[in-house]
């Protein structure tokens, strides 16, 4: 008879599918977040959801939805050949198209684990759900250390890849988009799921006024 002291903690794998799938969903999440808290579409178009220990707001917007879902889809692909480096969200005005907002997360893959099935145990799941938390509550309080965005915002996503990423015709080559003038970077949390790590900043262009 073993006391329970000695008993092992259960333990299980996560494979490279399980690792894209799960920050492929982070990302749907935090595009959705960012887009609610930076105001890019009006609250109403927008439900509460429950994940990772939170309250998410997520779009209800048909359009939108399909939209992302299809944008995603594409990302796993590429995330399953270990082809993606970089997803940037980037807000900007509507009326001038300049970038206002570069939201930034980095992509990084340990190919010699991406080829197993690597160890994962419970207090793997534990932490790597309280990163994810994180991340997604620093989204949520962007709105303490960002500039208002008082002017109608559109949204764009790039999706930095390798050259040898296969791209669809309906997807197309994009310039970085990045912020003109004076700027700011504050970095957000990491998580990291053993196979990949993900890496998050925001950069905002700061008004004259505060320069």
């Amino acid at each position: 008879m073993r006391s329970a002291a000695s008993t092992p903690e259960k333990t299980g794998l996560i494979t490279l599918r399980g690792s894209t799938e799960t920050v492929v969903e982070f990302f749907g999440y935090a595009i959705n977040s960012i887009l609610y808290q930076r105001g890019v579409y009006p609250a109403e178009h927008f439900t509460s959801v429950s994940k990772y220990g939170l309250s998410i707001l997520v779009t209800k917007d048909k359009g939108l939805q399909e939209y992302l879902g299809e944008v995603l889809r594409q990302l796993k692909g590429w995330m399953m050949c270990s082809q993606v480096r970089k997803l940037v969200v980037v807000v900007a005005s509507q009326v001038t198209e300049e970038t206002l907002e570069r939201w930034t997360f980095d992509v990084q893959v340990n190919d010699a684990h991406a080829a197993l099935a690597v160890p994962q145990t419970q207090a793997d799941k534990v932490r790597e759900q309280k990163e994810i938390q994180a991340i997604i509550r620093q989204i949520t309080a962007s709105v303490t250390f960002l500039p208002l965005l008082d002017e109608p915002c559109s949204f764009d996503l790039l999706i930095y890849t390798d050259r040898a990423a296969e791209v669809p015709t309906a997807w197309g080559e994009s310039d970085p988009k990045y912020i003109v003038g004076g700027s700011e970077e504050v970095k957000l949390r990491s998580f990291t799921t053993k196979i990949h790590q993900v890496d998050g900043a925001v950069a905002y262009r700061y008004s004259e006024a505060g320069a």
